[in-house]
């Protein structure tokens, strides 16, 4: 018994130092990025081997990356088009896993098949299609392009489906006894019981709409419309290494509001994953 107990002790002591290392080899490049952004001197020469304790500490950085108008357009271009997609993408997810959870109709199997399957077309064979779609409408260079296709989201549809599944029944019918509609039912009883699986797709679709990348650049041509990704990868373009701290200063400032909105929701992961069923 206490060989197991050792056995047990020493398994997890294992896993533990196995997890820091692991921890620190994906946190360390972020830790540099942020003192390279605090470093003056990092324009002219990045500082090899890697220091994590600027020297010396300056704001610098920052000061020229504010001098320059240009991230606040960013900024606010990126804002307004990620909180577009994210509510697009929430609100179709929720009622999508919804309907193929408690729903009843023809094709529902064949229909949800389908929509899974959209996970596994890489956005590299939609871009011509999309493409000429949105020339063709002559909405090209506007944020309609980034905004619209966000909509499909199978991945949160799947995640709200498997919510919505461990929901009991009940509930609707009793709705349904007193005369609440599908929309009224879904909206009254089921929406305010899905804080958490919510909290978990507004993260990660905040993380992948702030991020979006290869879309936009196809579809915004005018700087006036460029995101914050757009914005960091043409400033690098210019400078390249040259401007290594400013570089590295929008870098920080460029993914700030996701660790904000992951802190502030985070919490909500592990409980929204436990009711969906996707616990082991």
């Amino acid at each position: 018994m206490n060989n197991h107990r050792n056995m047990q002790k020493i398994t997890q002591i294992v896993l533990y130092v196995a997890l820091v290392i692991v921890a620190i080899i994906v946190v360390a490049p972020f830790v540099w990025m942020v003192s390279i952004s605090f470093d003056r001197l990092a324009n002219i020469q990045v500082p090899f081997p890697p220091t994590f304790i600027p020297d010396p500490f300056s704001l610098f950085n920052y000061e020229l990356v504010f001098e320059n108008g240009r991230i606040f357009s960013a900024y606010l271009n990126s804002a307004f088009v990620t909180f577009c997609s994210v509510f697009l993408q929430i609100s179709a997810a929720l009622l999508g896993g919804y309907a193929f959870s408690k729903g009843q109709f023809k094709g529902k199997k064949l229909l949800f098949i389908i929509v899974l399957a959209t996970m596994m077309i890489p956005i590299e064979a939609r871009l011509i299609p999309l493409y000429t779609m949105f020339n063709s409408a002559g909405l090209l260079n506007t944020f309609w392009p980034v905004i619209v296709p966000s909509i499909l989201y199978g991945f949160g549809v799947f995640l709200a489906k498997q919510f919505f599944d461990q929901v009991p029944d009940s509930l609707r019918e009793a709705a349904q006894i007193d005369g609440a509609s599908e929309f009224r039912t879904f909206f009254q009883v089921y929406a305010p019981l899905a804080g958490p699986i919510t909290a978990t797709l507004i993260i990660l679709s905040f993380m992948g709409n702030w991020n979006e990348f290869v879309w936009p650049l196809v579809v915004l041509n005018s700087e006036r419309l460029h995101t914050i990704p757009l914005f960091l990868a043409s400033f690098s373009l210019e400078n390249g290494t040259s401007l290594a701290g400013m570089t590295m200063a929008l870098a920080t400032m460029s993914v700030l509001p996701i660790i904000i909105v992951f802190v502030f929701l985070q919490r909500y992961i592990i409980q929204s994953i436990a009711l969906s069923g996707l616990k082991e």
